[in-house]
């Protein structure tokens, strides 16, 4: 078996790889690199030109291949050689005629807890959208920003006191909307320092969050360990890290208790078991990151499938266009062959082939190639805020 075709598909705000095999199954990726897709497309590009005549089974070998042939990475490169992997395994388990888990060991569940997202400009909304998440049947709610998702346009401003008070009224008015059964996965969105970080979390902890999500920027390692060491709420964090061995030396740091591992930037399926193997003789647990297409959902669901320290499953309800808003179904769903079932906020275990879902033939109609504008929030004196 050899590749014959191998392409880069923008369609939307996604990316994708699309590889067409001698036999001639279609297997399909996704990059993760969502905010730089014109990076990660030109990196795509060389991959595809590279597979041409390869044997598309040798999946381990073309990942360091494409790792470790120059000396240049990061999160467009990541993306690319994602979008590659994720299609590769996708190819091969459609070759075999089985799902991508089976490949991987088999299953381990049945079926894998999701979390939907909220998005929100106002405690009111952020607390009508939890609740109708809630009655859906989601057991969690994540991308929930206690400090909101305010327009870029107004500027910022607030007191240490003030920026705290701010943070704990929302996630109090969600709590109280839905009660004990929901779990709330904090998305902080970079926006504080390691001091803010420490003081919210002393704040929230009594309305007891599933975790903190990145709190503060990734980057210092040792500064998410410190805030991590001062709180009893679990950090996650991991979404930006685009190989194994960041986590590992996060994870050895105690920096983080779920690896929010991003199959789509990490570099694919490959890179996203060996990080798991790490987690799993670290107890840390795994919660792959998705704010991206089915596509990414599927194949973050196969290491969900198929690995027992998998907590939950991103399950992006909102951003359509990169606008920040809810949504009630799944971000992408018109642009799939297939179907990713969710029942009482569980994903149901796909039988199909491959990933379980493909890219339909006229995507890019229904939703032409965008980009994301190269812009920020702005603090009242002037300066950049993370949100």
């Amino acid at each position: 078996m050899k590749v014959e075709k191998a392409r880069p598909r923008r369609v939307g705000q996604f990316l994708f790889a699309e590889i067409t095999a001698s036999n001639g199954h279609v297997g399909y990726g996704e990059s993760g690199a969502w905010g730089h897709l014109e990076a990660s497309e030109a990196a795509l590009q060389k991959f595809c030109d590279y597979l041409i005549g390869k044997d598309p089974r040798r999946i381990e070998q073309h990942w360091h291949m494409m790792y470790r042939f120059s000396h240049f990475n990061g999160a467009a490169v990541g993306g690319a050689i994602s979008a590659i992997d994720i299609a590769l395994w996708d190819l091969k388990a459609k070759s075999y005629d089985v799902p991508v888990y089976e490949l991987l060991g088999g299953k381990v569940r049945d079926k894998l807890r999701v979390y939907a997202h909220v998005y929100s400009r106002s405690v009111e909304e952020v607390t009508h959208h939890a609740a109708e998440k809630a009655a859906a049947g989601f057991t969690a709610i994540g991308h929930l920003n206690p400090f909101l998702d305010e327009p870029e346009d107004k500027p910022f401003f607030s007191t240490h006191a003030g920026l705290i008070d701010m943070g704990i009224n929302t996630v109090r008015s969600v709590r109280e909307a839905v009660g004990p059964n929901v779990d709330l996965n904090l998305e902080l969105h970079r926006r504080l320092t390691p001091a803010e970080a420490i003081s919210f979390a002393e704040a929230a902890t009594e309305y007891r969050p599933a975790w903190l999500e990145d709190p503060i920027r990734p980057e210092n390692i040792d500064a998410m360990a410190e805030v991590a060491k001062r709180t009893s709420i679990p950090i996650a964090t991991g979404e930006r890290y685009h190989n194994i061995y960041q986590f590992k030396m996060a994870i050895e740091r105690r920096a983080l208790s779920f690896a929010r591992v991003s199959v789509g930037i990490c570099g694919g399926i490959t890179a996203a078991l060996k990080i798991a193997a790490i987690a799993e003789a670290n107890d840390v647990q795994v919660a792959p990151h998705n704010p991206i297409s089915p596509i990414g959902v599927a194949a973050c669901s196969a290491i969900g499938f198929s690995r027992p320290g998998v907590w939950i499953q991103e399950y992006p309800t909102g951003h359509e266009a990169y606008v920040m808003e809810t949504t009630p179904k799944l971000l992408g769903q018109n642009i799939i062959d297939g179907d990713l079932v969710v029942e009482d906020g569980f994903l149901l275990c796909p039988e199909s082939p491959g990933i379980g879902v493909g890219l339909r033939s006229d995507a890019e109609s229904i939703r032409p190639p965008i980009s994301k504008e190269v812009r920020m929030r702005r603090h009242l004196d002037g300066s950049l805020v993370d949100q």
